[in-house]
């Protein structure tokens, strides 16, 4: 299975442990008739960041990390070191209300916060953070790269003031801003090409991938909706977000933490071997 598989496996598995999460972190925004320009996604507060990037850099995250560097000895568990950047980041996925076309809604809504990890040897990995209550949030997922922080780095770069949002059914990655959408990555280029595209644009683009598996849908009435099999990626259904209340209490989520990291590893023993 390819990173880019194993990535969007991860994601699916946070999102399918969805009961509530972020909707009462900040403001909402809301859709109304004619937007100009279209509703920005809501934020989360300076508070919650700083009780995500508490989480990420406890002493039992630091253990799980350097564990997870030394998973193919390229580094010892004692000597991974491993040192969490300051800061979280917000990541963004493609909305469901957005491919219906419904007027004023966000292109995308908030999923979880990400911060970065690198061990003494250069590794890179991110953390996903979700609320585990009122005020303490929880690590949910370590996935191998740095795409999160990298791509909200680079698309602050590209398009300032924008929202930088994750299409998981193709594993692209765009900034958006009042009409623009722009790519920040292959995939995102070969979509909409190196100059981006309207939001109008985009928008029909992915309504007609992807309108007819919505929520709802008798495609995800069959169970399929959510599907992330590499084959059919280009036409996976957008995703439920974490937008939504957690469903898994906090053994709920360690046991997920545990599983699509167990997955991982096996992925990367079986490519080295």
């Amino acid at each position: 299975m390819t990173g880019h598989a194993t990535r969007a496996l991860s994601r699916a598995m946070v999102a399918a442990a969805a009961t509530t999460l972020l909707l009462g972190l900040a403001p909402q925004a809301t859709a109304v008739e004619n937007p100009t320009p279209p509703a920005v996604p809501s934020a989360p507060s300076a508070e919650h960041r700083a009780a995500a990037h508490k989480a990420a850099a406890a002493p039992a995250t630091l253990d799980t990390l350097a564990r997870f560097f030394a998973r193919e000895g390229a580094v010892t568990r004692a000597a991974a070191d491993p040192r969490v950047d300051a800061g979280t980041v917000p990541v963004y996925t493609l909305a469901p209300d957005f491919v219906a076309g419904r007027k004023g809604a966000p292109v995308a809504r908030l999923e979880y916060l990400a911060g970065k990890a690198v061990s003494s040897d250069g590794q890179k990995a991110s953390l996903w953070m979700v609320p585990k209550n009122d005020s303490s949030w929880q690590v949910v997922n370590i996935a191998t790269g740095d795409d999160e922080t990298r791509y909200a780095a680079q698309g602050a770069r590209k398009l300032p003031g924008g929202t930088v949002f994750h299409e998981p059914q193709t594993d692209a990655w765009y900034v958006q801003r009042k009409a623009r959408v722009l790519p920040l990555d292959e995939d995102a280029v070969r979509a909409v090409g190196a100059d981006g595209t309207t939001l109008a644009a985009y928008q029909a683009r992915v309504e007609k991938a992807y309108g007819d598996k919505l929520p709802g849908s008798a495609y995800a009435k069959k169970g399929k909706a959510g599907g992330y099999a590499t084959k059919a990626a280009a036409t996976a259904a957008p995703e439920p977000s974490l937008v939504a209340p957690l469903a898994a209490g906090a053994g709920g989520i360690a046991a997920l933490a545990l599983i699509t990291t167990a997955f991982r590893i096996r992925r990367r023993t079986a490519q080295s071997g």
